[in-house]
């Protein structure tokens, strides 16, 4: 007898019983084709495990030669009419399979799906499933002889055979020759599944859309639903954890309908449907395998411990499964919080600001529930996420209440303390996963609480010469509310929002506000030296009546001439590379207030400059900075330890109790803990919030991709090789420096071959760009001064700017301006002058580091960023040269990189970076050095685009 195996991998195998001759037994030649030849020319060489019945009647696995044929031969032999007299059972049985997806293929049951076989995406016809289809799988599994079952569960078995006999069988009945024999198909997806060729686009996404497409198509049959009803409510039961069992309802719902309970004597089909689907969810879910079911029908009885599980990891198994889980309605899943209620005296009674006294209470809250010290105790007790409360049961994650519990011990009675040690305390208050979610204030304390958002008005000072928009007369306000209370603040507006203005207006208005007899003591201004012309300018235009004094340059003042000069100034400035070297002579005044102006510039507070910002005694202490953090947490900390001396704690406590949480972990506790503590004293508007400024224009940002000439890629890929062979022995900094070095050079290679290799060769090379982002950026610009406005072009790297300087010059028949490090304030400033006269030069080339800052070139509404810097805040800083108060037209940004590159990827990442920005979170460049090797490759690998035509 001819007898027939399936085996996953192998498809359909012929066999015989062992012992008997092949064609002896078998008359091959008299069988019908195709069977007949296929007999005639097998080998049996395929080796088997098959069971076989021994001589006592009983049976066992033998191990047997077969010929092995693939699906779209097995098809044609299973669907012809096989001779009963040298078939075996086990064959006919695999040939009425066939039969049976026949008859679905020619219902027409059938979709195409995308399969992944031998490295490439193929398009296949499957069955498109269903209840009826189910159950016929189902009872082929019950009938299936016992000789098929040795290759695998009978499931699982059949799954595989009708998945790979459905394909041949639909190619048999539907003339794809006729089907493309018209127009050639417009998709590529119905080219590949027609002509039966690999599909070039295929991809995981493809497959699941089709997938999702098919199971669409069996939606209109009920499916289960798991309804979770609470235990029955024992009016004696106290609020806490409750050990009765909870029923878990198997229900079928219909689409448009409510589920509705199976009862087990209800309609069969249905019951055996629900059957098949809580088996499935019972293998998706195991746990469901140990419970206890009703004895009266198929709802589960579940412990509270059991629930939490299902709550946490099964509804996430249940749900990949196609099963719902259905809570019950008053269930409430809630997150620990806690929150602090702050007491204040009245101003007259008590000093006020940082060294003022307070009272305050700490408070445990699960959702919107203060919980009492009796529910705190009784809630730890219980050891349980699950936990009836006031009559409602909720979940919440035991540990977190316990640790904040535990943190409260003591501390829910009223503790008196001056606000120093209560912000201290805010800022110790470490307990992981709880946040600190409300502080509520009365008296001078509500007011510092609420001054970022409600300030006592400050009418504008009539000696300003300016119309304050309405968010700058808050911020002036806020300003003097801040110096009357004695605390130092950090004004964190965008760029270009006016904080010089601000700032102006404040002295004018202390000026205004002074005793007729008494002059307040003069402000220091420490800024760049690049924007002390800005504020002698702003100062004389603004506020014509303040006495200016500038520090600065050889001939400046010492001595008694110096301090006679300071005493009789309003305003003294003078440059950060003078505070330490005139330190002495600083501190020897008498200052109202020290303000930063560009604060970051102390974002290192060891630096000398950072250091001698702190030694400078004043009653006021002001920062001014668009970004707060750059890159790291601890840039804040270091301009916060100057405007408010010991807020945050020493470098190393912050490091441990924010840096690590909040960098690395995005703990939520640390989060609301820094906001608390640093909020008061951080005034930060963007252009971006309709609140702040209605008139400025819109910033249109877009990434410009351009593609590597073959002599980029040429030296992109040795570079790649080169780094990967250094990183293969080194550790620590040199690995570090590995990395970075080869981003550096990247970079390089990205902006042109002549900037990487440094050798004077020509920008272009047989009248062809060398590099494909220069011929890009020279279609932007004809573009722009085609419409007669006018671009900045920021680069990071100086020797960029000098060799594309000269070329754009020739180029586009006009002198460039090239803003750098190395030019004078005198060329800096005629330079910003003649760009922003209406006869001046249509572009202009920066330096980002010279010109990312304090300057106003409102004449450019297109901003082009000629290589990414990768940090958003300094990016946004040059960007905002343009996009500034001043500016009336929409502002173009366009960031370049190069297809398929390390510059493509991490602009892919950059969203994520601005989200951390926004969170006071910056992360820099140096994460990409601690990544793996093999991420590392993958991140700066050159891809298969990268090149143009």
């Amino acid at each position: 007898m001819l007898h027939g195996l399936w085996t996953p991998g192998a498809g359909l195998v012929l066999w015989h019983q062992p012992g008997a001759d092949a064609v002896s037994a078998i008359d091959a030649v008299s069988l019908p084709d195709p069977l007949g030849g296929v007999m005639q020319a097998a080998r049996f060489r395929h080796r088997a495990r098959v069971l076989v019945a021994d001589a006592e009647g009983g049976a066992g696995e033998v191990e047997v030669r077969g010929h092995a044929l693939a699906p779209s031969m097995a098809v044609r032999v299973l669907l012809q009419r096989l001779p009963p007299a040298v078939v075996a059972g086990d064959l006919r049985f695999l040939a009425h399979v066939a039969g049976g997806v026949e008859r679905w293929v020619r219902a027409g049951r059938i979709v195409p799906e995308v399969r992944r076989d031998d490295g490439e995406w193929w398009v296949r016809w499957r069955l498109v499933g269903g209840q009826r289809q189910r159950a016929w799988l189902a009872e082929l599994a019950a009938a299936m002889p016992p000789a098929l079952r040795v290759a695998g569960r009978p499931a699982a078995l059949l799954e595989d055979l009708v998945t790979e006999l459905t394909d041949p069988i639909a190619r048999l009945h539907l003339d794809t020759a006729a089907i493309g024999s018209g127009r050639q198909p417009a998709h590529p997806l119905l080219t590949a599944l027609l002509a039966d060729t690999p599909l070039e686009s295929g991809s995981h996404r493809v497959a699941d859309v089709l997938d999702q497409w098919r199971t669409s198509l069996t939606t209109g049959e009920p499916e289960l639903v798991l309804r979770l009803l609470e235990p029955d409510e024992d009016p004696g039961q106290d609020d806490a954890t409750v050990d009765a069992l909870w029923r878990l309802e198997v229900c079928m719902r219909v689409e448009g309908e409510a589920p509705q309970p199976v009862p087990v004597l209800g309609d069969p089909a249905l019951v055996r449907l629900a059957g098949e689907r809580v088996s499935a969810a019972i293998q998706a879910y195991p746990m469901l395998r140990e419970l206890p079911r009703d004895p009266h029908g198929m709802d589960f009885l579940l412990p509270t411990a059991v629930v939490q599980d299902l709550v946490a990891h099964g509804a996430h198994e249940l749900r990949s499964a196609g099963v719902h889980l259905l809570l019950p309605r008053a269930w409430r899943i809630v997150a620990p919080s806690m929150r602090l209620q702050v007491q204040s005296p009245a101003a007259t009674e008590t000093e006020v600001g940082m060294s003022g006294l307070v009272a305050y209470r700490w408070e445990l809250a699960l959702g919107d529930i203060v919980l009492t010290p009796a529910e705190m105790s009784r809630l730890v007790q219980s050891k349980s996420d699950l936990v009836r409360l006031r009559g409602q049961w909720v979940q919440a994650d035991h540990r977190s209440l316990a640790a904040a519990a535990m943190y409260l011990d003591g501390r829910t009675d009223e503790q008196i303390g001056s606000l120093t040690a209560l912000l201290a305390e805010i800022a110790a208050s470490e307990v992981r996963n709880v946040p600190i979610e409300d502080v509520t204030a009365n008296g001078w304390v509500a007011e510092l609480l609420d001054a970022t958002r409600s300030a006592d008005p400050v009418e504008p000072p009539s000696g300003l010469k300016a119309q304050l928009r309405p968010y700058q007369l808050r911020g002036l306000s806020w300003l003097a509310t801040m110096n009357r209370l004695g605390c130092g603040a950090i004004l964190a507006d965008d760029m270009g929002l006016g904080k010089t203005l601000q700032v102006l207006a404040l002295l004018v208005h202390e000026r205004e506000s002074a005793a007729a007899d008494s002059v307040p003591d003069p402000t220091l201004l420490v800024c760049p030296m690049s924007v002390v012309g800005n504020w002698q300018r702003e100062a004389e235009r603004f506020a014509p009546d303040l006495r200016v004094l500038v520090h600065h340059g050889s001939a400046r003042r010492s001595g008694a001439e110096l301090d006679a000069a300071v005493a009789d100034s309003d305003l003294v400035i003078t440059t950060y590379a003078l505070l330490d070297r005139d330190l002495a002579e600083l501190k020897r005044q008498t200052w109202r207030r020290i303000t930063l102006d560009e604060a970051q510039h102390i974002k290192n507070a060891n630096t000398r400059q950072a250091r001698a910002a702190r030694a400078l005694p004043a009653p006021h202490r002001l920062a001014l900075t668009g970004t707060p953090v750059e890159n790291r947490l601890e840039e804040l900390r270091s301009i916060l330890d100057f405007a408010a001396p010991s807020l945050l704690g020493k470098a190393s406590q912050f490091h441990a109790r924010f840096a690590i949480p909040i960098e690395r972990e995005r703990d939520e506790n640390a989060i609301t803990r820094l906001r608390a503590v640093t909020a008061p004293f951080v005034l930060r508007r963007v252009k971006t919030d309709p609140a702040v400024i209605s008139d400025l224009p819109e910033k249109i940002e877009m990434t410009v991709r351009a593609n590597l000439t073959v002599e980029q890629a040429a030296l992109y890929q040795a570079v790649v090789d080169d780094m990967v062979a250094k990183l293969k022995d080194a550790k620590g900094m040199s690995r570090r420096g590995a990395v970075l070095g080869a981003l550096t050079r990247l970079k390089q290679v990205c902006n042109h071959p002549a900037h990487f290799l440094g050798d004077g060769s020509g920008v272009l090379r047989r009248g062809r760009h060398r590099s494909g982002k220069l011929g890009l950026v020279e279609d932007v610009l004809e573009s722009v001064l085609a419409d007669g406005e006018k671009a900045l072009l920021f680069t990071q790297f100086r020797e960029f700017g000098d060799l594309i300087g000269p070329y754009l010059n020739e180029r586009f028949g006009t002198q460039i301006p090239f803003l750098h490090g190395g030019v004078s304030k005198q060329r800096r400033d005629g330079m910003v002058e003649r760009f922003q006269g209406a006869d001046g030069p249509p572009l202009m080339l920066l330096s980002l580091k010279a010109g990312g800052t304090g300057l106003n070139l409102t004449a450019a509404n297109h901003v082009v960023h000629l290589d990414r810097w990768w940090n958003p805040a300094v990016e946004n800083q040059a960007t905002d040269r343009a996009f500034r108060i001043g500016q009336r037209r929409d502002v173009q940004v366009r960031k370049l990189v190069c297809v398929d590159t390390i510059e493509e990827r991490i602009d892919d990442m950059i969203s994520g970076k601005r989200e951390l920005a926004d969170l006071t979170v910056g992360s820099g460049e140096n994460w990409i050095t601690e990544l793996s090797t093999e991420e590392i490759g993958a991140l700066f690998a050159l891809g298969s685009e990268a090149v143009g035509e």
